[in-house]
């Protein structure tokens, strides 16, 4: 039965790498994003095949690959290549928390882990399940304003704004949330964050460092009260951002932290 499964992985994104490492599947692994992080030995142990945008064709197909985990539209040109090369490609359309759960089971399942990873998958709903209980009993929640990225100001995606909400804080753009892609989610003018008034700002620039100090020096931004109140906070692009465990886990544990302590401080 193991000769059916996939046996050389390329996963184009980070969350499948740290998702099949969990799993301890991590032989099956033979090419991986430049971006991966986790777990930090993948990049020591693993060619690096491709950005986000772009990949190695070349590299990927010299490595026979049996099989390619792809994130989103926004890598449908690298399926196609590889696919017109002979290559099994699995793209996944992961948005919310729910379809990165479905994600995560279809991969285990794939890789022969169906079980060990609904296991796991039930541990990571019961964390979710707690953080939400103890973020009900938040006498008051603060309004929150995720930026994904600062020229132009874009806005946090669908389940950032859910993860969010678990963690005890209110979305400012929750109509923004539901755009599937970052150029739907972008707030040309800056005067609409000011007019909501977000009580904590958290950053996560994919791609390059949060700058807390760059933020509140915006003009006209001085009267926000995450501003007056210092709440601007970094959460690193891999920890929030990769929609798989790493959001699922570290991610929405850092937010729930956040808020807990201007709960503390503001109810």
């Amino acid at each position: 039965m193991q000769d059916l499964l996939p046996q050389r992985i390329v996963c184009l994104t980070e969350e499948t790498t740290e998702w099949l490492y969990l799993l301890g599947q991590e032989q099956r692994i033979v090419g991986i994003s430049g971006y991966t992080v986790r777990p930090r030995r993948a990049r020591e142990e693993k060619p690096k095949v491709s950005a986000f945008l772009s990949a190695k064709i070349d590299k990927i197909l010299a490595l026979q690959p049996d099989c390619v985990f792809g994130f989103s539209d926004l890598q449908a040109e690298i399926a196609s290549l590889l696919i017109k090369a002979g290559v099994q490609v699995t793209v996944f359309n992961q948005r919310s928390v729910d379809e990165i759960f479905s994600m995560l089971y279809q991969v285990a399942a794939m890789v022969g882990e169906a079980e060990q990873g609904l296991v796991r998958l039930q541990g990571m709903r019961a964390e979710l399940e707690a953080i939400e209980h103890k973020a009900a009993s938040f006498k008051r929640r603060p309004k929150v304003f995720f930026e994904e990225w600062d020229e132009p100001h874009i806005s946090g995606i669908r389940w950032v704004s859910e993860l969010m909400g678990i963690a005890g804080g209110d979305d400012v753009f929750p109509e923004l949330a539901v755009q599937s892609l970052g150029k739907d989610r972008i707030i040309a003018d800056g005067q609409n964050i000011v007019d909501r008034a977000p009580d904590i700002i958290i950053g996560s620039w994919c791609g390059k460092k949060f700058r807390p100090e760059k933020v509140a020096a915006r003009p006209g931004w001085q009267d926000v009260p995450a501003v007056r109140t210092g709440q601007i906070f970094e959460i690193k692009s891999a920890d929030i951002l990769q929609p798989g465990p790493a959001a699922l886990t570290d991610g929405v544990a850092q937010m729930h932290r956040i808020f807990s302590q201007w709960e503390a401080l503001h109810a």
